[in-house]
């Protein structure tokens, strides 16, 4: 059933993308700005994207849906979507100068609206332009200034904008303003075109991220920390799933970087150092497992939950659930080792670390060159992994222990995908799975 899953093994039965486009252009023109880790080529990214729609339709058989795609076709079929999508488009776009200008262009752009395709106003959801006009003196001698003023460069990574739960859709609040319009273009995406009720909408002061989200069938794990908040929290208690339990990880600052300069960019959300192989099998790095500290909610039914007596670690709990725990370096798991996509019950499709420790460790030198006390013991450890990774020849997923569990395992290269700060898992909406 579309928009329902139960477990993070259950088989991938429908998937929704986003090729990322002009936006990142915008947004590689400034990366640290974006959100992004480091400079890449979006034109290598966006074959990299392709090879992953690929791999998951003739690989794995996964029907693949495009964010835009589908917006684009169903606004050609029917009528009243395109009216939506212009009347989308229109909240974002602003005009601000002259004022005798701005009232002309706003009527232009409603009188001009039906010679524009679907397209343009797509375009106007993803980049968020602001026209500014100043009249000077002469025939139509305008000056004008088009600014993008908060591209939607991160809507790629098309986990964060929802999750998707065993009673369906919750939309998110994004904690970072620069992302917080894309939720407009995602709930556009499911209640409007494809008309998939929502089970709940985040509202503020809640701020919850998509890739802190992960189900296992009887209970349901959600990060909580930099980008997620306890007012989250506190509204998704209040809401009547399936799940028996939800266990509340909260993320541990680094115990490599400074205390007194955390960077919690490291491990932003759960599945950046947690994730889940198969329906006994969990990756993770064990030193920020164990640094989790949790609190568990046991369901009482009606929306009522009932918070469990003392405190637990990520670690000792998927401990106590029969989980085995394969254990990923420091070096792996900031190269977006944990970051894979499980196809089904002992399948995923895994990020190759090997492609990615290189330029992990140039950026992690550079940091340390602007920040010698916080980051030196990092870049230590991780210069350290690498040699071990390079000497045994175990770089993520080529490792003892995923064979060990029967896990099978394609590697796949994201080179400069994850250079925006995500992998494979990141970059795709699960939006149904189960039997096939």
């Amino acid at each position: 059933m579309d928009g329902i899953v139960k477990a993070e093994w259950d088989p991938l039965t429908k998937v929704f993308v986003h090729k990322p486009g002009m936006e990142m252009f915008l947004g590689l023109l400034e990366p640290y700005g974006s959100l992004y880790e480091r400079a890449f080529s979006r034109f290598a990214a966006r074959n990299e994207h392709e090879m992953l729609v690929r791999i998951l339709k003739q690989e794995f058989k996964v029907p693949v849906s495009h964010l835009k795609g589908t917006i684009l076709e169903e606004a050609e079929k029917r009528p009243k979507v395109r009216q939506q999508l212009i009347e989308q488009a229109k909240l974002v776009l602003d005009y601000v100068g002259d004022k005798k200008f701005v009232e002309m262009a706003q009527r232009e752009f409603d009188r001009n609206c039906k010679y524009y395709d679907n397209n343009h106003f797509f375009n106007i959801m993803l980049i968020h332009p602001l026209i500014e006009a100043e009249r000077k003196k002469g025939t139509r001698n305008i000056s004008l200034n088009i600014i993008q003023r908060q591209p939607l460069a991160n809507l790629y990574f098309m986990r964060d904008q929802q999750f998707v739960t065993d009673r369906g859709i919750v939309i998110c609040r994004l904690a970072k303003p620069s992302r917080r319009l894309e939720t407009q273009v995602t709930k556009f995406l499911w209640e409007d075109v494809l008309g998939v009720p929502i089970l709940h909408e985040m509202k503020a002061p809640a701020t919850i991220e998509g890739g802190e989200f992960i189900p296992f069938g009887k209970f349901a794990l959600v990060g909580i920390g930099d980008r997620t908040n306890q007012a989250a929290i506190d509204q998704l208690t209040g809401i009547e799933f399936g799940f028996e339990e939800l266990g509340v990880v909260h993320q541990p600052p680094h115990p490599l970087v400074s205390a007194t300069q955390p960077d919690p960019m490291i491990n932003m959300h759960l599945d950046t150092y947690f994730n889940v192989a198969a329906s006994d099998v969990v990756v993770g790095c064990e030193v920020l497992l164990k640094k989790a500290k949790m609190e568990v909610y046991h369901h009482q039914g009606d929306g009522e939950w009932e918070k469990e007596k003392g405190s637990t670690n990520l670690y000792d709990y998927m401990k106590r659930k029969g989980f085995h725990i394969i254990d990923i370096t420091t070096l792996e798991q900031m190269s977006y080792a944990s970051n894979f996509l499980c196809i089904k019950d002992r399948k995923i499709l895994a990020i190759q670390t090997e492609a990615i420790v290189g330029d992990v460790l140039k950026n992690l030198r550079a940091s340390k060159r602007q920040n010698p006390k916080r980051y030196s013991k990092l870049l230590a450890q991780a210069e350290k992994d690498y040699e071990y990774l390079k000497n045994s020849g175990q770089f993520f997923p080529h490792k003892t222990d995923i064979y060990k569990y029967g896990i099978d395992v394609y590697p796949i290269n994201l080179r400069n995908c994850t250079g925006g700060y995500g992998g494979a898992h990141c970059m795709t909406c699960a939006f149904s799975r189960g039997f096939l």
